[in-house]
């Protein structure tokens, strides 16, 4: 399943502390393009009937069945992609962090 760095935990933590979204849970999301590439996405949202509810890295997560099969192995970091620059990033199983296969997240 998905990998969630310390750095990216430690940054879901302190977006999770936004009154907006105190008590909602990290819905991560992915699916494939008729072209082949996969797209992923994130933000809080509330459980539904038939999610996946995981805890990784003391991050409680939510999933979709139909997202499952294109999050196996692929790891969310945070990182600094630019300096000054930083941002969540789905790494693909089959990746480099330096490939262009690295999915950043826009906010």
């Amino acid at each position: 399943m998905i990998k969630i760095t310390d750095a990216a935990a430690a940054q879901i933590r302190a977006a999770n502390n936004n009154p907006d979204v105190f008590e909602m849970i990290l819905r991560v999301a992915a699916y494939q393009e008729d072209d082949g590439s996969v797209n992923f996405g994130m933000g809080f949202d509330s459980e539904r009937e038939a999610d996946e509810h995981l805890v990784i890295n003391g991050i409680e997560i939510l999933i979709a069945s139909s997202s499952t099969p294109y999050l196996q192995g692929v790891t969310l970091d945070f990182v600094e992609l630019n300096p000054g620059d930083m941002r969540f990033i789905f790494i693909p199983p089959y990746s480099d962090e330096s490939a262009d296969e690295v999915m950043p997240v826009d906010e």
